[in-house]
Protein backbone atom coordinates (compact mmCIF):
# COMPACT_ATOMS: atom_id res chain seq x y z
CA UNK A 1 0.00 0.00 0.00
CA UNK A 2 2.84 2.37 0.86
CA UNK A 3 4.47 1.73 -2.54
CA UNK A 4 1.19 2.37 -4.34
CA UNK A 5 0.67 5.61 -2.41
CA UNK A 6 4.15 6.87 -3.27
CA UNK A 7 3.57 5.97 -6.90
CA UNK A 8 0.29 7.85 -7.00
CA UNK A 9 1.89 10.91 -5.40
CA UNK A 10 4.74 10.80 -7.92
CA UNK A 11 2.30 10.52 -10.82
CA UNK A 12 0.32 13.46 -9.46
CA UNK A 13 3.44 15.59 -9.13
CA UNK A 14 4.47 14.77 -12.71
CA UNK A 15 1.03 15.74 -13.98
CA UNK A 16 1.23 18.96 -11.94
CA UNK A 17 4.58 19.87 -13.49
CA UNK A 18 3.42 18.99 -17.01
CA UNK A 19 0.53 21.44 -16.68
CA UNK A 20 2.84 24.40 -15.96
CA UNK A 21 4.03 27.03 -18.46
CA UNK A 22 7.15 28.27 -16.62
CA UNK A 23 8.88 30.40 -19.29
CA UNK A 24 8.52 32.02 -22.71
CA UNK A 25 6.93 29.54 -25.14
CA UNK A 26 6.32 26.96 -22.44
CA UNK A 27 8.12 24.11 -20.68
CA UNK A 28 10.04 23.04 -23.80
CA UNK A 29 10.62 26.55 -25.14
CA UNK A 30 8.89 25.62 -28.42
CA UNK A 31 5.37 27.01 -27.94
CA UNK A 32 3.69 23.59 -27.75
CA UNK A 33 1.72 22.23 -24.80
CA UNK A 34 1.34 18.54 -24.00
CA UNK A 35 -2.26 19.13 -22.92
CA UNK A 36 -5.15 17.81 -24.98
CA UNK A 37 -8.10 19.56 -23.32
CA UNK A 38 -7.55 23.14 -24.49
CA UNK A 39 -10.80 24.40 -26.08
CA UNK A 40 -10.95 24.88 -29.84
CA UNK A 41 -14.44 26.34 -30.15
CA UNK A 42 -14.13 29.82 -28.70
CA UNK A 43 -16.92 32.31 -27.97
CA UNK A 44 -17.92 34.75 -25.23
CA UNK A 45 -18.63 31.83 -22.90
CA UNK A 46 -15.01 30.71 -23.25
CA UNK A 47 -13.76 33.65 -21.14
CA UNK A 48 -13.19 32.21 -17.68
CA UNK A 49 -12.04 35.61 -16.41
CA UNK A 50 -10.48 38.90 -17.49
CA UNK A 51 -8.65 41.36 -15.25
CA UNK A 52 -7.31 44.86 -15.75
CA UNK A 53 -3.53 45.26 -15.58
CA UNK A 54 -1.78 48.20 -13.85
CA UNK A 55 0.53 48.97 -16.75
CA UNK A 56 1.77 48.14 -20.21
CA UNK A 57 3.57 45.01 -21.32
CA UNK A 58 4.43 42.57 -24.09
CA UNK A 59 5.62 39.80 -21.77
CA UNK A 60 3.72 36.53 -21.81
CA UNK A 61 2.15 35.25 -18.59
CA UNK A 62 3.78 32.21 -16.99
CA UNK A 63 1.92 29.64 -14.90
CA UNK A 64 3.34 27.65 -11.97
CA UNK A 65 0.83 25.50 -10.11
CA UNK A 66 -2.21 27.67 -9.44
CA UNK A 67 -0.18 30.88 -9.76
CA UNK A 68 -0.09 33.12 -12.83
CA UNK A 69 2.79 35.62 -13.01
CA UNK A 70 2.77 38.68 -15.27
CA UNK A 71 4.94 41.80 -15.55
CA UNK A 72 3.93 45.38 -16.43
CA UNK A 73 5.48 48.83 -16.57
CA UNK A 74 3.70 52.09 -15.76
CA UNK A 75 4.28 55.83 -15.53
CA UNK A 76 5.05 58.44 -18.23
CA UNK A 77 8.55 56.97 -18.62
CA UNK A 78 7.53 53.35 -17.89
CA UNK A 79 9.95 53.43 -14.99
CA UNK A 80 7.60 51.77 -12.49
CA UNK A 81 8.07 48.00 -12.74
CA UNK A 82 5.29 45.64 -11.66
CA UNK A 83 5.32 41.90 -10.95
CA UNK A 84 1.88 40.40 -10.27
CA UNK A 85 0.84 36.98 -9.01
CA UNK A 86 -2.75 35.93 -9.70
CA UNK A 87 -4.87 32.91 -8.89
CA UNK A 88 -5.19 30.80 -12.01
CA UNK A 89 -8.69 29.70 -11.04
CA UNK A 90 -10.42 33.08 -10.80
CA UNK A 91 -7.85 35.79 -11.65
CA UNK A 92 -7.85 37.29 -8.15
CA UNK A 93 -4.61 38.96 -7.09
CA UNK A 94 -2.41 37.08 -4.63
CA UNK A 95 0.23 39.78 -4.48
CA UNK A 96 1.91 42.58 -6.41
CA UNK A 97 5.44 43.96 -6.10
CA UNK A 98 6.66 47.26 -7.56
CA UNK A 99 10.18 48.53 -8.22
CA UNK A 100 11.78 51.62 -9.74
CA UNK A 101 13.76 51.04 -12.91
CA UNK A 102 17.49 51.63 -12.47
CA UNK A 103 18.37 51.57 -16.18
CA UNK A 104 17.18 53.22 -19.39
CA UNK A 105 13.47 52.95 -20.16
CA UNK A 106 13.60 54.37 -23.69
CA UNK A 107 11.90 52.08 -26.20
CA UNK A 108 9.82 52.11 -29.37
CA UNK A 109 6.21 53.20 -28.83
CA UNK A 110 4.94 49.81 -30.03
CA UNK A 111 6.88 47.89 -27.42
CA UNK A 112 7.23 48.25 -23.65
CA UNK A 113 9.72 48.13 -20.80
CA UNK A 114 7.88 44.98 -19.67
CA UNK A 115 8.65 43.11 -22.90
CA UNK A 116 10.77 40.14 -21.68
CA UNK A 117 8.78 37.18 -20.35
CA UNK A 118 9.66 36.06 -16.80
CA UNK A 119 10.72 32.51 -15.94
CA UNK A 120 10.42 30.20 -12.94
CA UNK A 121 12.37 27.19 -11.69
CA UNK A 122 9.42 26.07 -9.55
CA UNK A 123 10.80 27.73 -6.40
CA UNK A 124 11.47 31.27 -7.59
CA UNK A 125 10.26 33.66 -10.25
CA UNK A 126 12.76 35.74 -12.24
CA UNK A 127 11.63 38.91 -14.02
CA UNK A 128 13.72 40.90 -16.50
CA UNK A 129 12.74 44.30 -17.87
CA UNK A 130 13.98 46.34 -20.83
CA UNK A 131 15.74 48.59 -18.30
CA UNK A 132 17.94 45.51 -17.65
CA UNK A 133 16.63 45.21 -14.09
CA UNK A 134 16.56 41.52 -13.13
CA UNK A 135 14.48 40.69 -10.05
CA UNK A 136 14.17 37.39 -8.19
CA UNK A 137 11.23 36.70 -5.87
CA UNK A 138 10.01 33.56 -4.17
CA UNK A 139 6.56 32.31 -5.14
CA UNK A 140 5.01 34.29 -2.28
CA UNK A 141 6.48 37.57 -3.54
CA UNK A 142 9.39 37.94 -1.12
CA UNK A 143 12.43 39.64 -2.66
CA UNK A 144 15.44 37.31 -2.81
CA UNK A 145 17.79 39.42 -4.93
CA UNK A 146 17.89 42.19 -7.52
CA UNK A 147 20.45 43.05 -10.21
CA UNK A 148 20.51 46.40 -11.97
CA UNK A 149 22.50 45.01 -14.87
CA UNK A 150 22.87 48.42 -16.51
CA UNK A 151 24.93 49.56 -13.53
CA UNK A 152 27.39 46.76 -14.32
CA UNK A 153 27.10 47.11 -18.10
CA UNK A 154 26.11 50.78 -18.69
CA UNK A 155 26.13 50.65 -22.50
CA UNK A 156 24.03 47.50 -22.83
CA UNK A 157 20.93 48.95 -24.47
CA UNK A 158 19.42 50.09 -27.75
CA UNK A 159 16.98 52.86 -28.72
CA UNK A 160 14.15 50.43 -29.59
CA UNK A 161 14.11 48.54 -26.27
CA UNK A 162 15.21 45.10 -25.10
CA UNK A 163 12.88 42.10 -25.25
CA UNK A 164 14.85 38.85 -24.89
CA UNK A 165 13.19 36.59 -22.33
CA UNK A 166 14.80 34.51 -19.60
CA UNK A 167 15.42 30.79 -19.34
CA UNK A 168 16.50 28.69 -16.35
CA UNK A 169 18.42 25.41 -16.28
CA UNK A 170 20.69 23.58 -13.83
CA UNK A 171 20.38 26.30 -11.20
CA UNK A 172 21.32 29.08 -13.62
CA UNK A 173 19.31 31.98 -15.06
CA UNK A 174 20.40 32.94 -18.57
CA UNK A 175 19.84 36.55 -19.65
CA UNK A 176 20.61 37.81 -23.16
CA UNK A 177 21.46 41.52 -23.04
CA UNK A 178 22.49 41.82 -26.67
CA UNK A 179 22.70 45.10 -28.57
CA UNK A 180 24.93 47.12 -30.88
CA UNK A 181 27.15 48.51 -28.13
CA UNK A 182 27.96 46.47 -25.02
CA UNK A 183 26.51 43.13 -26.07
CA UNK A 184 26.62 40.30 -23.52
CA UNK A 185 24.85 37.15 -22.37
CA UNK A 186 25.24 36.12 -18.73
CA UNK A 187 24.45 33.07 -16.64
CA UNK A 188 23.52 34.02 -13.07
CA UNK A 189 23.25 31.79 -10.03
CA UNK A 190 19.52 31.31 -9.38
CA UNK A 191 20.01 31.47 -5.59
CA UNK A 192 22.17 34.59 -5.36
CA UNK A 193 22.06 36.47 -8.68
CA UNK A 194 25.86 36.42 -8.88
CA UNK A 195 27.39 35.89 -12.31
CA UNK A 196 28.42 32.32 -13.04
CA UNK A 197 29.72 33.41 -16.43
CA UNK A 198 29.53 36.21 -18.98
CA UNK A 199 30.07 36.05 -22.73
CA UNK A 200 30.81 38.94 -25.06
CA UNK A 201 28.33 38.59 -27.92
CA UNK A 202 28.06 40.01 -31.47
CA UNK A 203 27.49 43.76 -31.38
CA UNK A 204 24.09 43.99 -33.02
CA UNK A 205 20.55 44.56 -31.80
CA UNK A 206 19.00 41.20 -31.00
CA UNK A 207 15.48 40.40 -29.77
CA UNK A 208 15.63 36.60 -29.84
CA UNK A 209 15.42 34.59 -26.62
CA UNK A 210 17.66 31.82 -25.26
CA UNK A 211 16.41 28.32 -26.04
CA UNK A 212 16.69 25.22 -23.81
CA UNK A 213 18.14 22.34 -25.84
CA UNK A 214 18.02 18.76 -24.57
CA UNK A 215 20.34 16.45 -26.48
CA UNK A 216 19.43 12.81 -27.27
CA UNK A 217 21.80 11.84 -24.46
CA UNK A 218 19.92 13.97 -21.93
CA UNK A 219 22.43 16.80 -21.75
CA UNK A 220 20.97 20.30 -21.25
CA UNK A 221 22.35 23.16 -23.31
CA UNK A 222 21.19 26.72 -23.95
CA UNK A 223 20.99 27.97 -27.53
CA UNK A 224 22.01 31.62 -28.04
CA UNK A 225 20.90 32.99 -31.40
CA UNK A 226 22.17 36.15 -33.12
CA UNK A 227 22.66 37.56 -36.59
CA UNK A 228 25.90 35.55 -36.77
CA UNK A 229 24.19 32.19 -36.16
CA UNK A 230 23.61 30.08 -33.07
CA UNK A 231 25.89 28.79 -30.31
CA UNK A 232 24.96 26.14 -27.73
CA UNK A 233 26.46 26.65 -24.27
CA UNK A 234 26.43 24.83 -20.95
CA UNK A 235 24.06 26.63 -18.53
CA UNK A 236 26.39 26.48 -15.50
CA UNK A 237 29.67 27.38 -17.19
CA UNK A 238 28.82 29.18 -20.43
CA UNK A 239 31.25 26.84 -22.19
CA UNK A 240 30.48 26.40 -25.88
CA UNK A 241 29.43 22.91 -26.97
CA UNK A 242 28.96 23.65 -30.68
CA UNK A 243 28.25 26.53 -33.04
CA UNK A 244 26.23 27.10 -36.21
CA UNK A 245 27.87 29.98 -38.10
CA UNK A 246 25.69 30.57 -41.16
CA UNK A 247 23.66 33.52 -39.83
CA UNK A 248 20.20 33.72 -38.27
CA UNK A 249 17.37 36.15 -37.64
CA UNK A 250 17.50 38.63 -34.76
CA UNK A 251 13.71 38.63 -34.15
CA UNK A 252 12.06 35.17 -34.44
CA UNK A 253 13.73 32.53 -32.25
CA UNK A 254 14.66 28.94 -33.06
CA UNK A 255 12.45 25.98 -32.15
CA UNK A 256 13.44 22.47 -31.00
CA UNK A 257 11.25 19.44 -31.68
CA UNK A 258 12.15 15.71 -31.51
CA UNK A 259 15.86 16.38 -31.62
CA UNK A 260 15.69 18.74 -34.60
CA UNK A 261 16.42 22.44 -34.32
CA UNK A 262 14.50 24.71 -36.69
CA UNK A 263 16.54 27.89 -37.07
CA UNK A 264 15.26 31.08 -38.78
CA UNK A 265 18.24 31.11 -41.13
CA UNK A 266 17.94 31.53 -44.92
CA UNK A 267 14.25 30.81 -44.46
CA UNK A 268 14.22 27.84 -42.10
CA UNK A 269 17.26 25.59 -41.65
CA UNK A 270 16.71 22.23 -39.92
CA UNK A 271 19.61 20.94 -37.81
CA UNK A 272 19.78 17.42 -36.34
CA UNK A 273 21.09 17.53 -32.75
CA UNK A 274 23.87 14.97 -32.28
CA UNK A 275 23.95 12.53 -29.34
CA UNK A 276 27.69 13.07 -28.79
CA UNK A 277 27.28 16.83 -28.48
CA UNK A 278 29.09 17.62 -31.71
CA UNK A 279 27.99 20.21 -34.29
CA UNK A 280 24.47 19.43 -35.57
CA UNK A 281 23.97 18.03 -39.05
CA UNK A 282 22.02 20.14 -41.52
CA UNK A 283 18.99 18.20 -42.78
CA UNK A 284 17.44 20.75 -45.13
CA UNK A 285 16.94 24.45 -45.82
CA UNK A 286 13.77 26.07 -47.18
CA UNK A 287 13.30 29.66 -48.32
CA UNK A 288 9.56 28.97 -48.74
CA UNK A 289 9.17 28.76 -44.95
CA UNK A 290 10.71 32.15 -44.20
CA UNK A 291 9.18 33.58 -40.97
CA UNK A 292 8.58 37.23 -40.15
CA UNK A 293 8.26 38.37 -36.51
CA UNK A 294 6.69 35.13 -35.28
CA UNK A 295 8.93 32.19 -34.40
CA UNK A 296 8.39 28.79 -36.09
CA UNK A 297 6.18 26.19 -34.38
CA UNK A 298 6.29 22.43 -34.91
CA UNK A 299 3.06 20.46 -34.49
CA UNK A 300 1.99 17.03 -35.78
CA UNK A 301 5.09 16.50 -37.93
CA UNK A 302 4.66 19.89 -39.60
CA UNK A 303 6.63 23.10 -39.14
CA UNK A 304 4.60 26.31 -39.31
CA UNK A 305 5.65 29.88 -40.03
CA UNK A 306 3.42 32.95 -39.97
CA UNK A 307 4.20 36.17 -41.81
CA UNK A 308 3.18 39.71 -40.85
CA UNK A 309 0.19 39.73 -43.20
CA UNK A 310 -1.27 36.56 -41.68
CA UNK A 311 -0.27 33.86 -44.18
CA UNK A 312 0.28 30.61 -42.28
CA UNK A 313 2.62 28.23 -44.12
CA UNK A 314 2.92 24.52 -43.36
CA UNK A 315 6.04 22.56 -44.21
CA UNK A 316 7.06 18.93 -43.87
CA UNK A 317 9.48 18.45 -40.96
CA UNK A 318 11.38 15.70 -42.79
CA UNK A 319 12.07 17.57 -46.03
CA UNK A 320 11.09 21.23 -45.57
CA UNK A 321 8.81 21.07 -48.59
CA UNK A 322 5.80 23.37 -48.43
CA UNK A 323 2.51 21.54 -47.87
CA UNK A 324 -0.15 24.26 -47.75
CA UNK A 325 -0.81 27.91 -46.99
CA UNK A 326 -3.78 29.45 -45.18
CA UNK A 327 -4.54 33.17 -45.10
CA UNK A 328 -5.60 34.31 -41.63
CA UNK A 329 -6.87 37.72 -40.61
CA UNK A 330 -3.73 39.73 -39.82
CA UNK A 331 -1.50 41.57 -39.15
CA UNK A 332 0.56 39.53 -36.67
CA UNK A 333 3.37 40.12 -34.21
CA UNK A 334 2.79 37.31 -31.70
CA UNK A 335 3.96 33.73 -32.22
CA UNK A 336 1.26 31.02 -32.39
CA UNK A 337 1.13 28.31 -29.73
CA UNK A 338 -0.06 24.73 -30.17
CA UNK A 339 -1.95 22.05 -28.28
CA UNK A 340 -3.27 18.77 -29.66
CA UNK A 341 -3.93 19.33 -33.36
CA UNK A 342 -4.66 23.05 -33.02
CA UNK A 343 -2.63 26.21 -33.46
CA UNK A 344 -3.79 29.30 -31.53
CA UNK A 345 -2.99 32.50 -33.44
CA UNK A 346 -3.64 35.98 -32.02
CA UNK A 347 -3.42 38.97 -34.35
CA UNK A 348 -2.58 42.55 -33.45
CA UNK A 349 -6.25 43.55 -33.35
CA UNK A 350 -6.94 40.96 -30.62
CA UNK A 351 -8.63 38.34 -32.80
CA UNK A 352 -7.88 34.78 -31.65
CA UNK A 353 -8.09 32.23 -34.48
CA UNK A 354 -7.85 28.48 -33.89
CA UNK A 355 -6.45 26.47 -36.81
CA UNK A 356 -7.04 22.71 -37.10
CA UNK A 357 -3.77 21.52 -38.63
CA UNK A 358 -5.13 18.10 -39.58
CA UNK A 359 -7.37 19.54 -42.30
CA UNK A 360 -5.96 19.09 -45.84
CA UNK A 361 -5.36 22.84 -46.27
CA UNK A 362 -5.72 23.87 -42.63
CA UNK A 363 -9.00 25.31 -41.37
CA UNK A 364 -10.07 27.96 -38.86
CA UNK A 365 -12.39 26.16 -36.42
CA UNK A 366 -12.78 28.81 -33.73
CA UNK A 367 -12.58 32.58 -33.28
CA UNK A 368 -13.00 35.13 -30.53
CA UNK A 369 -12.31 38.86 -30.71
CA UNK A 370 -10.86 40.27 -27.48
CA UNK A 371 -11.09 43.82 -28.82
CA UNK A 372 -7.66 45.14 -27.80
CA UNK A 373 -4.28 45.35 -29.52
CA UNK A 374 -2.28 42.23 -28.65
CA UNK A 375 1.41 41.79 -29.46
CA UNK A 376 2.15 39.17 -26.80
CA UNK A 377 2.55 35.43 -27.42
CA UNK A 378 -0.16 33.41 -25.58
CA UNK A 379 0.50 30.82 -22.89
CA UNK A 380 -1.21 27.46 -22.30
CA UNK A 381 -1.69 25.83 -18.91
CA UNK A 382 -4.27 23.71 -17.09
CA UNK A 383 -6.61 23.36 -20.04
CA UNK A 384 -6.74 27.08 -20.75
CA UNK A 385 -5.24 29.82 -22.87
CA UNK A 386 -3.77 32.92 -21.16
CA UNK A 387 -3.50 36.06 -23.31
CA UNK A 388 -2.48 39.60 -22.39
CA UNK A 389 -2.79 43.03 -23.98
CA UNK A 390 -1.45 46.32 -22.63
CA UNK A 391 -4.58 46.65 -20.53
CA UNK A 392 -5.94 43.19 -19.73
CA UNK A 393 -5.15 39.55 -19.05
CA UNK A 394 -7.65 36.91 -20.16
CA UNK A 395 -8.07 33.26 -19.35
CA UNK A 396 -9.91 31.32 -22.07
CA UNK A 397 -11.04 27.86 -21.05
CA UNK A 398 -11.69 26.21 -17.74
CA UNK A 399 -12.98 28.42 -14.93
Amino acid sequence: MKTITIGLLLAASLEFAAADWPQFRGPHGNGVSDERNVPAKLDANSIAWAIDLPGRGLSSPIVVGERVFITCSSGPKQDRLHILCLNAKDGSKRWERQFWATGRTMCHEKTSVAAPTPASDGERVFALFSSNDLICLDLDGNLLWLRGLMRDYPNASNSLGMSSSLVTADGAVVAMIENDSESITAGLDARTGVNLWKLNRPKMANWTSPLPITTPGGRTLIGLQSGKGLVAVEPRSGKSAWEYKDGASTIPSSTLSDGVLFVPSHGITALQIQADGSTPKQLWRSGQLRPATSSPVVLNKMVFTLNDAGVLTSGDVASGSRKWQLRLKGPYSATPVGAGVNLYCVNEAGLVQVVDTTQPEGAVVGEINLGQMILSTPSIARGALFIRSDGKLWKLGKS
